[in-house]
């Protein structure tokens, strides 16, 4: 996915959490769980003026297929009754008069479970089992993700394995 831009912060805050185990790769990644606490997100610039071919872009870097195009959020005109995470960000693109916003929308993913939020003591156990280069892929994800995406699994996760994020961390994905 080619960016226009750098990324800059002060996106739409949404609700995140550590609540994605990646399909292939050994992290716990973060996901939009309504209900979890808002955190503040960064945005970019896409080198393209098309809508459908910033959609595809941010799926084919997310590995998103195109049997699943709910995971790929869009908004550049009405809005889904009750989608409060698209009335958010459509809130937060309107006052910064852009045309149109997509992010990736994929859901908590547990036990090969799509949708299924796991509790916080199967994150910290998931976390504490991995072991060799999956543990140290779990943990480089999370440590990576700036301190101020403040969750409530990040900072169970920093109490009982000690994984705090890193001085120099910097957002290298998109919303």
């Amino acid at each position: 996915m080619k960016l226009a831009s750098g990324w800059h912060p002060a996106g739409p805050r949404v609700p995140l959490e550590f609540a994605r185990v990646s399909e292939d790769t050994p992290e716990l990644a973060l996901a939009l769980c309504p209900g979890a606490r808002l955190c503040p997100t960064y945005w970019a610039w896409l080198d393209t003026a098309d809508l459908e071919a910033a959609r595809a872009m941010l799926q084919a870097r997310e590995k998103i297929t195109p049997a699943r195009p709910d995971w790929v959020g869009t908004v550049s005109a009405a809005i889904p009754a009750g989608d409060a995470i698209a009335a958010t960000i459509d809130a937060w693109r309107r006052a910064h008069g852009i045309d149109a916003v997509v992010w990736t929308a994929l859901p908590a993913r547990f036990c090969q479970q799509d949708g299924r939020m796991p509790s916080a003591h199967e994150v910290l156990h998931w976390l504490a089992t991995r072991t060799g280069d999956q543990r140290a892929a779990a943990e480089h994800y999370i440590r990576r993700t700036p301190a101020h995406i403040d969750t409530r699994y990040r900072r169970l996760i920093e109490a009982r394995l000690g994984w705090r994020a890193l001085r120099e961390a910097h957002v290298t994905r998109m919303l």
